[in-house]
C-alpha cells in the first residue's frame, strides 16, 4: 500500500522526518518497506505556454501522426506533428517551444528545436505529463482545462514540489489502516506513547449542507439485511464533469493513480484518505428512481464497467433499479450502462456497508480484486459511512458545482454495535514478560478509541470501536498494546530459567527426528512444500478449499510427488547435478460419505547423481536400487522387515509395494517420463512415498522389544536359473515359493534377469538365490536337495518355468 508522506501531514502535525515517521510505523507493525522521493517536476517549464488546438489532420506520410495547428497567443500560430492518439480540435493543451528545455524522469535535459518529421515541419511540441516531469502518464498529451486562458505560462498553472512514497507492507487483517486518515490514526497513538510531540487533525464537516431538505429523487431498499447492513447515499444534481484541480491530479498521481475526471478522482480521493469506499451512479439512469439492494435471478446477465459481460449465478449482492437489472455488482464494480460519463448530470453517490464474505464470494468467483472490493472483503466500519459521504459531497460542490439534494438516505435496520471484551493488567506481565505501568496501559487503550467502561480489580472493561476488526479478544488486546508500547522496548532477558522433563518427551517426535537425521546423514535435504495445489495435479475425491486464493491453490494435495516434482524442477534449473530430498507432510482425502481423511506420509526423491565425481570414484547416477536401498535402511532401523509385490500405474513405470503383516508402508517407483518431463526434468526420477502413519504403528521401538537366540544351524544357498514366459513377474516367484516353503525358506533374492536373441520368442531368464535353514538341525545335502526339486516342480507346474543350463 502507497502512502504519500505530504498526503499524511493533512491529517497528522508532527515535525518528525519521514525517515523518522517510517522507523516509527515499523515500530509499531505498519512495516515500510521502501520510500521514494517524488518531484512533481524538475523542469522550471520556461518555454511552455498554454495553447489550443485550431486543426488537426492526418500526416500523409505516417498512419500514427498527425498535424496540428496550434494557437498559443493571439497572433501567433504553430503547425506541430504529434504522435499522441487523444490530441484532438479545441482541446486546450502545453506547448513546448522552440528553444524550451525540458527534463526527463531520469533528470537528463532535452532541447526543444524545429525539426522535419516524415517531411513535415514541427514548431515545437505538445506536452504529455511525463514530457513535462510532473506524472507517469505517456499514453498521450495532457489536456488542459478549458476555461485557462490563452498563452499563459505553464509555470502559473502548474505548481512545483516534492513529497515522498511510503510503500507500507499491510497485513490483511489490518482495514483500518488502509486509508491515510488510518495511518495518521495509529502514527498519533503510537507518537504519544513515545512523548512525542504530534497532534491527529479533526476531520471537519462543519460545511456540509444540503441545499434543498426533505427530497431526494431516489429511493432505497435493502432486501437482505445480513448481505447489507447498511446503505448510505447523497443526490448530487447539475454535476459537471471535467478534469480534477491540479492539486487533487497530484494526490492520486504521488501514489500511482492516474486521474480520470473530477467524480471518479473524488471518489478515490476519498477512499485513501478515509478507507470507505464510495459509488458513483448516474442518476438519470436508474430506472424508477429506486434502487434495491439484493439479488437478481440465476442467469441474468450484466456488463461491467470493463465490457464484459458477466453472467450472474443469483448468488452475488447486486445493487440494482426497480425492474432489477443490475446496476452494480455491490463492493466490487460498477455498470458500463449506469457508470458516470462525460455526459452525466446528476449522480447518486453510494456509502455502504456490504457483508465482508459475500463480497469475497463474488470478487473471487467473477475473477475481480479492485480497491473497493480489497477493502470491503476484509471488512470497512459500519459506522463510518456518513462521514466519507458528506465529505466526498463537499468536494463535489466545490468542483464539479454540484448541488446537494434533500435528505441524506441512510438504512440502517440492526446498527451493529461495539465489541466487549477485557484485559487483565496480571494477563499483560504474563505475555510481555514485563509490567507495563497501569496509567500507560490506560493512556494506550484510549488513544487507540477503545472506551474503558470500568476499571475494577485489574481488569479493564473495554468496548472496541468497530473499525477495529481485528480486535475481538483480550490477546488481541495486548498485542495492541505491546506495540504501541513498542516491541523494542520490552527488554529480552540475560538468562531463561526452565525445567527439562525428559518423561514428557514426545515418543513420535523422537522417532520421526532419528528417521530424518538418517536420512541427513546418507546425503538428503528435507524441504517443506505447499500443501494446496491445483485440481490438475490430483484425482478424484480431493478436498476442495471453500475460498481457494486462486484456480491454481484450489484443492489440498493427495500426493507428496508434485510438490517435490516442482522442486527437483527448481534445482536442477539452477544447476543443481545431485538432488536428494525427502519431506514429511500430510495429505487429504474425501470418502464417498462426504469424510475426510488426514494421513502423514515420507516422501522421497533422487535424480541426477546419487555421487559426484571425486578423486576416489567415478560419478555415480542414481537409481531405483539406491532409493531402495535407503527405505529398507530407514525401515530396518525402526524394527520393520518388509514384504513387496510389483505395481504399475500411470504415474510409475516401474515400482513396488511394500507390506508387512498385511499393512500398508508405502511405495517405492521409476517415475514415467509423462510425469516428470511436465516439470521440464530431463533426467530420470525415482520416488518413494511411505505411510508415515502405519509405518510408527508397526515400529517395534515403541513396543517392548523381544529377543530370539541367534540359530546355532546354519543355512545353505542355492541358485535356480528358470527361463519362464515375459508375463511372469517375479513376485509371483517370490510369493509361490514363501507359501510351499515358509518354515525352511529364509530368504530369496533375484541377482539377474536377462532376455537376449539367445532365448526363445516370448521368454526371458530370472536367477534366483535361496537360503535354506532349519532353527532345530542342520539340514543333509538330500534334504536341501528335496526342497529345491519341490520348488522346480512348482515352478513348472504353475509357470511352465524351465531350468536353464
Amino acid at each position: 500500500m502507497k502512502i504519500s508522506y505530504n498526503w499524511l501531514n493533512d491529517y497528522i502535525k508532527t515535525d518528525l522526518s519521514v525517515e523518522k515517521v517510517a522507523s516509527v510505523l515499523t515500530d509499531i507493525g505498519l512495516e515500510v518497506e521502501g520510500i521514494d522521493k517524488v518531484e512533481s517536476t524538475q523542469s522550471n517549464f520556461n518555454g511552455v505556454v498554454v495553447g489550443e488546438v485550431i486543426d488537426c489532420i492526418k500526416h500523409p506520410n505516417a498512419d500514427k501522426l498527425k498535424i496540428t495547428q496550434v494557437k498559443i497567443n493571439e497572433n501567433e500560430i504553430l503547425q506541430i506533428v504529434c504522435g499522441a492518439p487523444n490530441v484532438d480540435i479545441g482541446q486546450k493543451v502545453p506547448v513546448a517551444t522552440i528553444g524550451t528545455i525540458l527534463c526527463d524522469k531520469e533528470g537528463n535535459e532535452f532541447k526543444i528545436k524545429k525539426s522535419k518529421i516524415r517531411g513535415e515541419d514541427s514548431f515545437g511540441m505538445i506536452c504529455s505529463e511525463e514530457e513535462l516531469g510532473i506524472g507517469e502518464s505517456h499514453e498521450g498529451i495532457m489536456v488542459l482545462d478549458s476555461h485557462i486562458k490563452l498563452g499563459m505560462p505553464i509555470k502559473e498553472i502548474l505548481t512545483t514540489s516534492s513529497d515522498y512514497t511510503l510503500e507500507i507492507g499491510l497485513t490483511p487483517n489490518r482495514t483500518d489502516a488502509m486509508s491515510h486518515f488510518g495511518v495518521a490514526r495509529d502514527l498519533a497513538s503510537a507518537l504519544k506513547s513515545r512523548k512525542i510531540k504530534s497532534e491527529l487533525l479533526p476531520i471537519s464537516i462543519e460545511e456540509f449542507k444540503l441545499e434543498e431538505e426533505n427530497y431526494n429523487p431516489i429511493q432505497v431498499e435493502i432486501e437482505d439485511a445480513n448481505l447489507c447492513p447498511r446503505y448510505t447515499g447523497i443526490y448530487l444534481k447539475d454535476v459537471e464533469i471535467k478534469p480534477s484541480p491540479e492539486w487533487l491530479q497530484k494526490k492520486l498521481r504521488t501514489i500511482g493513480l492516474t486521474p480520470i475526471n473530477n467524480a471518479v478522482d473524488i471518489t478515490n480521493y476519498i477512499l485513501h484518505s478515509y478507507g470507505q469506499p464510495l459509488h458513483a451512479f448516474d442518476a438519470d439512469k436508474i430506472k424508477g428512481n429506486k434502487l434495491k439492494v439484493g439479488s437478481v435471478q440465476k442467469g441474468t446477465k450484466f456488463v461491467t464497467l470493463d465490457n464484459v459481460e458477466r453472467n450472474l449465478d443469483g448468488t452475488e449482492l447486486v445493487i440494482k433499479d426497480s425492474e432489477d437489472q443490475p446496476l452494480c455488482l455491490a463492493g466490487i464494480y460498477g455498470g458500463l450502462e449506469s457508470g458516470v460519463s462525460s455526459t452525466t448530470k446528476n449522480i447518486f453517490l453510494e456509502s455502504a456497508y456490504f457483508n465482508p464474505i459475500s463480497i469475497r464470494k463474488t470478487s473471487k468467483k467473477e475473477g475481480i480484486s479492485t480497491d473497493s472490493s480489497f477493502r470491503f472483503e476484509r471488512g470497512v466500519d459500519p459506522n463510518n459511512t456518513l462521514l466519507p459521504l458528506k465529505k466526498a459531497a463537499e468536494l463535489f460542490k466545490e468542483l464539479a458545482n454540484a448541488t446537494l439534494v434533500g435528505e441524506i438516505i441512510d438504512e440502517y435496520p440492526q446498527p451493529i454495535k461495539e465489541v466487549n471484551t477485557v484485559l487483565r493488567y496480571h494477563k499483560i506481565d504474563q505475555i510481555l514478560g514485563k509490567r507495563i505501568h497501569r496509567d500507560q496501559i490506560k493512556e494506550i487503550v484510549k488513544s487507540l478509541d477503545f472506551t474503558i467502561i470500568s476499571d475494577v480489580n485489574d481488569v479493564l472493561d473495554l468496548n472496541v470501536p468497530t473499525y477495529r476488526v481485528d480486535v475481538t479478544r483480550e490477546i488481541d488486546v495486548i498485542e495492541e498494546v505491546a506495540r504501541i508500547y513498542g516491541y523494542n522496548h520490552i527488554d529480552i532477558p540475560e538468562k531463561f530459567s526452565f525445567t527439562y522433563d525428559n518423561n514428557q518427551q514426545n515418543e513420535e517426535d523422537l522417532l520421526e527426528d532419528s528417521i530424518t537425521n538418517l536420512l541427513k546423514f546418507n546425503g538428503f535435504y528435507e524441504v517443506l512444500n505447499n500443501s494446496i495445489t491445483t485440481k490438475k495435479m490430483e484425482d478424484t475425491n480431493y478436498v476442495e478449499l471453500l475460498n481457494p486464493l486462486s484456480s491454481d491453490l484450489s484443492v489440498m494435495r493427495q500426493t507428496l510427488l508434485y510438490g517435490m516434482l516442482q522442486t527437483v524442477s527448481f534445482n536442477y534449473n539452477r544447476n543443481q547435478k545431485e538432488i536428494k530430498l525427502f519431506e514429511l507432510g500430510k495429505v487429504y482425502f474425501k470418502t464417498s460419505g462426504n469424510n475426510y481423511l488426514e494421513n502423514k506420509k515420507l516422501g522421497l526423491i533422487l535424480s541426477g547423481n546419487f555421487q559426484s565425481n571425486n578423486w576416489i570414484s567415478k560419478e555415480n547416477r542414481s537409481s531405483f536400487f539406491h532409493l531402495k536401498g535407503i527405505v529398507y535402511q530407514l525401515l530396518n532401523s525402526l524394527g520393520i522387515q518388509p514384504s513387496e509385490k510389483p505395481i504399475h500405474s500411470n504415474l510409475y513405470d516401474e515400482g513396488i509395494e511394500l507390506s508387512m503383516n498385511n499393512t500398508y508402508l508405502g511405495e517405492i517407483s521409476i517415475i514415467s517420463p509423462s510425469q516428470f518431463k511436465e516439470f521440464g526434468i530431463k533426467n530420470e526420477v525415482y520416488f518413494a512415498e511411505l505411510d508415515w502413519d502405519n509405518i510408527l504403528d508397526l515400529s517395534t521401538k515403541r513396543k517392548a522389544l523381544k529377543f530370539e537366540e541367534i540359530s546355532k544351524f546354519p543355512g545353505s544357498s542355492r541358485d535356480l536359473a528358470l527361463l519362464v514366459d515375459k508375463n511372469v513377474n517375479y513376485f509371483d516367484l517370490y510369493k509361490t515359493a514363501f507359501n510351499e516353503e515358509k518354515i525352511l525358506i529364509k530368504s530369496i533374492n533375484l541377482f539377474d534377469v536377462y532376455e537376449g536373441e539367445k532365448l526363445p520368442v516370448g521368454k526371458k531368464s530370472y536367477a534366483l538365490n535361496f537360503i535354506i535353514q532349519d532353527e532345530r538341525k542342520t539340514l543333509t545335502d538330500a534334504e536341501i536337495d528335496a526342497v529345491m526339486n519341490n520348488l522346480i516342480n512348482i515352478y513348472s507346474r504353475e509357470f511352465k518355468a524351465e531350468l536353464r543350463n
